[in-house]
């Protein structure tokens, strides 16, 4: 039987895959391509995620692609709404043929030999099947899609009511007139809160940990204004250039000035709330803003659901579950029907894909990240991996673009393998976390099974998108690190 071979093979049909194949489309239109995706839409994250009020926690001006300009009036947008602009995207940009659904990579190995990577496939009939490839490009996210971050509690099985992560959202969950406990303080805890105080009987957030929160216009009000003078498609250029510098500014002034946006971040949240001592109670964190993500409420959805007394919060430690709520260890009761446990993701390598290199399993833990997207001493495959501080796509982006650079100046030089390898004065290193300076659980959990950073380019993963625009999207791509035969 013939193996199918693409020169190159993207996994994944999320945000990343769909923005990897128009890159492709537009820039390497020689080149032959295919998708394979695991499920059967297209979509990742905003597809699997079904829980009340899925919403993107970035602006849609920079979560979108520069490509196709956001030109929806919400800048902050629910999960149905990114969903068909993925969907219009696809078919805008004939991307659509390209996607095999159902095709789960569950392995991949290097042949130096062959000079490709032969990739095995299990199809939804549970048939393994093959392809071959030139460059193996993974766009299939960083968590798994198996399940979530599922931490046990004490006497779970007494609770009398459903406990729901919200990676397994069920459909007919009536949560109507109902006590919802949910346990978390990230942004998929703070989505669900207000949406489901809407119709809930109350709706108590229950967390270990404050995190910082930052109430933002659902609506841009500069974009609406651009709006009134130029077409759409030029507001939100501009709209979008103004958020990526914006957020960039926020982010450099926490790591250099930390106390003066603790102090205006908790300002904001007294100012809205109508009880300003709840700030101390819930909304400190001991950590400084941005050593773990900053969770966006719009319009202060959240605030205003605890004023109107729908929704409330506690900051404590769950000592043990009981057949009607949760006992917390300073001796309160959380009253409860519903149980949510919104505890978040289990971080993944490649898609949870056996990555081998010409017999050998790659240990990705024992590798060092080429600019945040490559393997050192792995040929021929590069990752998308966005910003824990901005926007996925705009990192997502700059690595489709990389992509698309590295091949042509392949097709230039007449080469066919790129493999990053340490110069000899590299080996002294100082290793470093591949995401330095955050501290959120979930990357903390999984650092040890992630590629080391350096401490000089081009082993660095600066998480600097303004940087990065030149570290990535200009630097010469025979930089004497990405080795070409």
């Amino acid at each position: 039987m013939t193996t199918e071979y693409v020169d190159v093979l993207i996994v994944g049909a999320g945000i990343s895959g769909i923005g990897a194949a128009y890159h492709l489309m537009d820039q390497c239109p020689d080149r032959s391509f295919a998708i394979v995706e695991a499920r059967d839409s297209i979509g990742g994250t905003w597809d699997l995620f079904r829980y009340p009020g899925i919403r993107s926690d970035s602006d849609m001006f920079t979560l979108g692609y520069s490509f196709k300009p956001w030109t929806r009036e919400k800048t902050i947008a629910s999960g149905e709404t990114i969903m068909s602009y993925l969907e219009e995207t696809v078919d805008e940009f004939g991307i659509g043929s390209h996607i095999r659904f159902g095709q789960r990579v569950t392995k991949a190995s290097w042949s130096t030999l062959e000079e490709r990577w032969t990739v095995s496939i299990m199809n939804a009939e549970d048939r393994a099947t093959e392809m071959t490839c030139g460059l193996l490009y993974m766009c299939a996210g960083y968590y798994s899609y198996k399940g979530g971050h599922r931490p046990y509690f004490a006497n779970e099985e007494e609770f009398a009511g459903p406990i729901i992560h919200p990676q397994q959202w069920p459909e007919d969950l009536d949560y109507a007139a109902k006590r919802v406990a949910i346990i978390g303080s990230g942004a998929t805890a703070m989505t669900l809160v207000p949406t489901m105080a809407k119709t809930a009987e109350h709706v108590t957030l229950v967390q270990r940990s404050p995190s910082y929160v930052l109430a933002r216009p659902s609506v841009d009000p500069v974009n609406t204004q651009l709006r009134r003078i130029m077409s759409d498609g030029a507001a939100s250029s501009i709209t979008r250039a103004k958020n990526i510098r914006l957020t960039a500014l926020l982010y450099n002034k926490t790591r250099t000035d930390p106390d003066k946006i603790r102090a205006m971040l908790l300002k904001g949240a007294r100012d809205v709330l109508d009880d300003p001592t709840l700030v101390d109670q819930h909304f400190s964190p001991s950590y400084s803003p941005w050593d773990q993500r900053l969770c966006l409420l719009p319009d202060g959805d959240l605030f205003e659901a605890i004023n109107d007394g729908t929704a409330s919060m506690v900051t404590d430690t769950v000592e043990r579950f009981t057949s009607t709520g949760l006992q917390m260890a300073s001796g309160e009761h959380v009253d409860a029907d519903i149980i949510i446990t919104a505890t978040g993701l289990n971080v993944v390598t490649l898609g949870e894909a056996d990555i081998v290199v010409d017999g050998t399993a790659v240990d990705f833990g024992a590798t060092w990240t080429y600019k945040g997207f490559a393997y050192s001493d792995v040929p021929n495959l590069l990752s998308s991996f966005g910003y824990v501080n901005a926007s996925w796509t705009l990192g997502s982006e700059l690595t489709n673009v990389y992509a698309c650079r590295l091949l042509n100046h392949m097709r230039e030089t007449g080469t066919s393998v790129a493999t990053p390898r340490l110069r000899p004065g590299d080996h002294d290193m100082v290793a470093r976390p591949w995401i330095d300076d955050f501290s959120a659980n979930y990357l903390a959990r999984v650092m040890d099974k992630m590629p080391r950073q350096g401490d000089r380019e081009p082993w660095l993963n600066t998480q600097d998108y303004l940087k990065d625009r030149t570290f990535i999207g200009k630097a010469p791509i025979d930089d004497g690190v990405m080795t070409f035969t």
